[in-house]
């Protein structure tokens, strides 16, 4: 034990002499990093998928034959799921409620703490808790955050004193991180490229630490699940160049919405706020009361719970007619308001996309009845839906674009992406809507002043 005690001191302490001298240093930690994020992203969607697969059997094959005592229990069990998540947030790590990529953006800034011993036990179960409670979350929120804590955790074991190389694993975490959710390695990639690009600085040894990290969580996390598309969904079909016009007013018409969703996610965060402040347990029980619900209604209506992922097959199918596809959408919407801003620890990216799937097949509906001559499949209205909404929310519309085309393997629809992406985020910006992540850490950052 004391022989290899020595080894890892020395080889750390060799490490910490070289780093400076040597830039392949560094992208050989970012190389762990980006394999330590493929492992633990791995590790998270294989125990999401095992409970929300017991939840499923559990509705399917009561323990009684009195139905209201199943619902009962299923209530219970996801109520103590939520009430265990949000209670770990608010005892040990309160940065990791919420997606934790304003978080990111705080530390490349040097304005929030990174405290990995903290954070990644409680992102992991707490995680886990609340996406498998049915809550309307997205599983990369927690994934960036881990990934970006574990280039801290690799910088503190390393003994790296430079700022500069820190922030370059945190960053190369957040990108492993996203890749790890979405098997996106070029959306990973862009991610910290665009959404980063005020808060991390861009050197040349830096960008190719993003990239060795994002290519090997995106080997990592293939050779542990699959390198099949997340998203299976019928082969998107080519746009006809005179039907262009359709996705600008697709975009503008999803940029409103998405101006529409970060006001309501930053009033309700702070209506929120206020109330967990006047009782202490006040988090804690919104948590156990969110995820009860929602818990209930994945066993009753999965289509109204859940990231969303579950759902963007079965609206490209044509599975639902265009009022109960309304319904879903209204309730979704507002759903994911309340699940987010909560401070639940999840993200929001997943369910950002269903929304966007649902309104692009809503607007293929119509399209079909007013000009049935277009002749375009309802997966292509669904796919450019979900980039725009992705722009018109995040403010990233290259990134949403480029994780879009990697999941769905739309690569035909480059031009009609462009346009609908941009369109959209001019409306945003038009409307006077900042960046969800942006206004999320200025709120943070107020509130700790």
């Amino acid at each position: 034990m004391q022989s290899t005690n020595s080894a890892i001191q020395y080889i750390t302490q060799k490490i910490a002499s070289w780093q400076n001298r040597s830039p392949f240093i560094l992208l050989f930690l970012a190389g762990i990093v980006g394999v330590f994020t493929g492992l633990l992203g791995s590790l998270f969607q294989i125990g999401l998928n095992l409970i929300l697969n017991w939840h499923k059997n559990f509705s399917q094959h009561p323990v009684t034959s009195s139905s209201y005592f199943n619902y009962f229990l299923i209530f219970t069990i996801a109520a103590v799921m939520g009430a265990f998540s949000y209670y770990l947030v608010k005892k040990f790590a309160p940065e990791s409620s919420g997606s934790g990529i304003p978080e990111v953006e705080g530390a490349l800034l040097d304005e929030r703490p990174v405290r990995w011993w903290r954070v990644l036990p409680v992102k992991f179960f707490g995680g886990l808790a609340a996406l498998g409670s049915g809550m309307i979350l997205g599983r990369e929120g927690p994934t960036v955050q881990m990934g970006a804590n574990l280039g801290k955790m690799t910088s503190d074991a390393f003994k790296l004193k430079d700022k500069e190389s820190q922030h370059t694993l945190i960053a190369t975490g957040a990108g492993a991180g996203i890749t790890t959710a979405f098997n996106a390695p070029l959306g990973g990639i862009l991610f910290i490229i665009e959404e980063m690009h005020d808060e991390f600085s861009y050197t040349k040894t830096s960008v190719k630490a993003i990239f060795v990290g994002c290519i090997t969580a995106c080997i990592t996390y293939q050779f542990i699940m699959s390198s099949a598309s997340i998203l299976t969904l019928p082969t998107p079909n080519n746009v006809p160049l005179n039907s262009l016009w359709l996705f600008i007013i697709l975009g503008l018409f999803l940029g409103a919405i998405g101006s529409l969703s970060n006001f309501l996610i930053l009033r309700t965060r702070s209506y929120l706020q206020a109330f967990y402040k006047k009782n202490k347990f006040n988090f804690i029980v919104t948590g156990a009361v969110l995820a009860g619900s929602f818990g209930l209604l994945l066993s009753v209506a999965s289509a109204l719970s859940g990231d969303g992922f579950d759902v963007i097959p079965k609206v490209t199918e044509g599975f639902y007619a265009f009022y109960p596809l309304l319904l879903i959408f209204i309730f979704r919407f507002f759903a994911t308001v309340l699940c987010f801003g909560s401070g639940a620890p999840g993200g929001i990216f997943s369910p950002t996309m269903a929304l966007g799937a649902i309104l692009g097949v809503l607007f293929g509906l119509i399209i079909q009845q007013l000009l049935p001559q277009y002749d375009i499949h309802l997966s292509s209205y669904a796919i450019l839906a979900m980039a725009g909404l992705f722009a018109a929310t995040i403010r990233a519309p290259l990134t949403g674009i480029v994780i879009i085309m990697e999941m769905t393997n739309g690569y035909m629809l480059i031009l009609p992406l462009l346009l609908t992406c941009v369109s959209a985020t001019f409306i945003a910006q038009t409307l006077g809507s900042l960046p969800l992540y942006s206004a999320i850490l200025q709120s943070t950052l107020k509130n700790n002043n």
